[in-house]
């Protein structure tokens, strides 16, 4: 990328690129915070978890903690789960929850369904709760917003559960990229394998018997009441549905386009279109779609490798960026999950992961550069390749010569185990030490992804390219976008 100190045109090759790179190597940023400094460092915090889907893995990586409550719309999860927490309290409604237990919860893991994501999250918020809560963040742009301003007031620690943001390969990606290894990126490619659950359906007819053990109005929420169908919405298939679920988008998106929005600075697009590939109504999201963001050239500021008194951060100028998403693929009756996923970013794009795995993977993330590219064949990131302008393939980024000489500017997280369970360990951290900016998924970073995200899912429901006036949060061509963009709750049902 260009920078104001270092604006020489042309494409470096890679020899020049060893032989320029300046800074030491290994340098870290001065100033990087520890994660435990806290007196209370040896306490262990109460944590309750509300939603046991998604919610029961949570719990277990929080369990090195206090687990003191299981909180499940259908009570049978809770009690169930109970057997491996003996001393958490078992309850279905969230409210409840707090009202019997106050000043004894810390902290709460919220896993419901998408809808809930923020009743739960400000609920818990407004009354002091420190929140890690599942990604999509929200179900409403509106709602991110909200979210990552409630942060602001009350000083709690967020974070979201994207939970490749804890890996060192994803930091180390976005110190590659803002070095400008590829220089200037100006497309990006993501691409997933979902939904691989039911979408492109209408609502079934007619009622089942709800369940002695699940609480519908409770699991309903703020959505448009209907009727409870066994199968059809809980406890799985969700996603799917407009009213509750993000579609494939809200699921991965998070995830897979995690890398470049940290890398890129990517603010607000101006336009957004989708199109939808299969059925697109008015209940659930098609079997497929392609969407496309642009986003306009823009400056940030980055942390300075070097930093000095007077001299904290270095000003990137970036180009114009257009971020093509694409899900699912063509509708398949015979195949297991309706689409053949067949929709991928044109075939001369991917000639080099071709060459690289034999094959093409269904899920990636392509970041194309004035000099380069940057391949990423998981969907969190962990992994990288690059191959510069005069490269014969994509090299792996541990093998790649000369990348030791970029240096560390992101703290990395210094948890043992498994992304997911570092990324909670790393909340719990920001806790104890008091210190919410530690956490790397904190709402005030993942509610600017998730809203970004969240505005493809306004495009596929309108049926209408969107332009987007992010600051004002308004579709400026679209008045349709508005319920998508801010939804009316049911009544009885607000955010705290």
């Amino acid at each position: 990328m260009k920078s104001p100190r270092n604006s020489a045109p042309g494409a470096l090759s890679r020899r020049r690129f060893i032989q320029t790179t300046t800074v030491a190597a290994g340098a870290v940023a001065f100033g990087v915070p520890t994660l435990l400094r806290a007196a209370n460092l040896n306490s262990k915090l109460n944590i309750a978890t509300v939603g046991l889907g998604k919610g029961e893995s949570d719990t277990e990586h929080s369990s090195t903690e206090n687990i003191v409550a299981l909180c499940d719309v259908d009570l049978d999860r809770a009690v169930k789960l109970q057997g491996k927490y003996p001393g958490a309290k078992v309850y279905q409604d969230y409210r409840k929850m707090l009202d019997d237990l106050g000043s004894g919860i810390d902290a709460v893991n919220v896993s419901t369904p998408d809808h809930m994501h923020a009743i739960v999250a400000s609920f818990m918020m407004k009354h002091g709760k420190h929140v890690y809560c599942q990604k999509p963040l929200t179900q409403t742009i509106y709602e991110a917003r909200y979210l990552r301003d409630l942060a602001h007031k009350t000083g709690v620690v967020t974070q979201m559960g994207n939970q490749g943001s804890s890996a060192d390969g994803l930091r180390r990606a976005v110190e590659v990229i803002q070095a400008g290894i590829i220089g200037q990126v100006q497309e990006v490619h993501i691409w997933t394998n979902r939904p691989v659950w039911t979408q492109g359906m209408d609502r079934p007819a007619g009622a089942d018997p709800v369940p002695a053990s699940l609480d519908w109005d409770l699991w309903i929420g703020p959505a448009p009441m209907r009727p409870y169908k066994k199968g059809a919405y809980h406890p799985w298939n969700w996603r799917g549905w407009q009213d509750f679920g993000t579609g494939a988008l809200g699921d991965m998106a998070c995830h897979t386009v995690n890398m470049a929005f940290r890398s890129l600075n990517l603010g607000y697009p101006t336009e957004i279109e989708a199109t939808a590939l299969g059925q697109m109504n008015q209940e659930s999201y098609p079997l497929g779609s392609k969407i496309r963001f642009e986003f306009p050239a823009r400056k940030t500021n980055l942390p300075a490798a070097k930093k000095t008194l007077f001299h904290h951060h270095d000003v990137l100028a970036q180009d114009a960026c257009t971020f093509t998403w694409y899900d699912g693929g063509k509708p398949d009756a015979s195949a297991p999950n309706g689409h053949d996923f067949s929709n991928k970013p044109p075939k001369e794009l991917l000639t080099d992961i071709q060459d690289l795995l034999g094959e093409v993977p269904n899920s990636a993330c392509l970041l194309v550069g004035s000099e380069g590219k940057i391949f990423s064949p998981d969907d969190y990131g962990e992994q990288f390749f690059i191959k510069r302008s005069d490269d014969r393939k994509l090299v792996h980024y541990k093998k790649y010569p000369g990348l030791e000489k970029i240096p560390q500017t992101i703290p990395r997280n210094e948890f043992k185990g498994d992304s997911d369970h570092r990324h909670h360990q790393e909340f719990i951290a920001a806790i104890k030490s008091g210190k919410p900016e530690t956490c790397y998924s904190r709402f005030d970073i993942t509610a600017y992804l998730t809203e970004i995200m969240l505005l493809g899912c306004v495009a596929l429901r309108t049926g209408q390219k969107i332009e987007w006036d992010g600051p004002n949060m308004t579709a400026k061509n679209c008045p349709a976008a508005v319920p998508y963009i801010k939804r009316e709750n049911r009544a009885g049902w607000k955010l705290a």
